[in-house]
């Protein structure tokens, strides 16, 4: 999983996301966009932080300001570097000049790199408002944006609301599986204590792509219940997965819900001060 996440986005974002095809533009007799966009297909083959990339792309905007594409191309790697500023600047471009093709794009980002959970959701939601048709992933392919939306309530520590979220979408008839539902499931019910159902949840995550953290989060349940048996059952699971990279992993950020080699040290010495008492 880990190899995939990382080879998705690095592709991805290539040259700011996938080119639009320009002839599209001069079959509707729109020529200005369609000159813009044969200016942005010659950032092909130039990095995103070079300068060339980015002239391209500002040669674009000076032949049609109005086009959202290069807005959001040229922002990618101001994202990459930190300058959340200006990246900003660029996608609320992006956005103004198409809602529909970049708020949920924006609203991801807002949630993976600033952690700002409210502003996220008015994306996602205003997205909701505006379609009617499935509003899509985040844009490293690991998260439906429904789901998204729901870990932002849980860090706004709105738990009820978050499983409601991710269990309604998973009801669904259109639902397809993503990576981390179940774990991110598991890990709201065990929070509110629901461990029934969490067990359950983790049980369908390990099922669909076992994960360390999955049975790291019941070898802590377990512990908290003093069944130490299972507790080192599950937390012996972890290690070795977590061992063999089969754990959360982003190039970028820390997902939700992660765990490190620490947490699985320490519970270990947890459990061994247990059993000695």
């Amino acid at each position: 999983m880990k190899i995939f996440s990382t080879l998705f986005l690095v592709g991805f974002c290539s040259i700011g996301y996938s080119q639009p095809n320009c002839l599209a533009f001069q079959y509707k007799g729109e020529e200005t966009k369609y000159l813009s966009c044969l200016e942005t297909e010659k950032c092909s083959g130039y990095y995103q932080f070079s300068k060339e990339f980015q002239i391209h792309l500002d040669n674009a905007l000076a032949i049609d300001s109005n086009w959202a594409f290069p807005y959001k191309a040229k922002s990618t790697a101001y994202l990459k570097s930190g300058d959340f500023i200006r990246w900003k600047r660029l996608m609320d471009k992006a956005v103004h000049f198409d809602s529909k093709g970049n708020l949920g794009y924006r609203g991801w980002c807002r949630y993976q790199f600033f952690r700002d959970y409210k502003g996220a959701i008015e994306d996602i939601e205003r997205l909701e408002s505006l379609v009617d048709y499935d509003i899509g992933y985040s844009v490293n392919g690991d998260y439906h944006l429904k789901v998204a939306k729901a870990l932002c309530y849980k860090a706004l520590n709105q738990k009820e609301k978050a499983i409601g979220i991710i269990e309604a979408h998973i009801a669904s008839e259109e639902y397809f599986p993503g990576n981390y539902d179940y774990l991110h499931l598991g890990v709201l019910l065990l929070e509110i204590g629901n461990s029934e159902r969490a067990i359950v949840a983790f049980n369908q995550q390990q099922e669909r792509n076992p994960l360390a953290e999955s049975q790291y989060y019941l070898a802590q349940h377990y512990f908290k219940q003093e069944n130490w048996e299972e507790c080192a059952k599950e937390l012996e699971g972890a290690a070795q997965l977590y061992a063999e990279h089969y754990n959360r992993f982003d190039p970028y950020t820390h997902p939700m819900d992660q765990i490190y080699a620490s947490d699985l040290k320490k519970l270990k010495a947890q459990l061994e001060a247990a059993l000695l008492k």
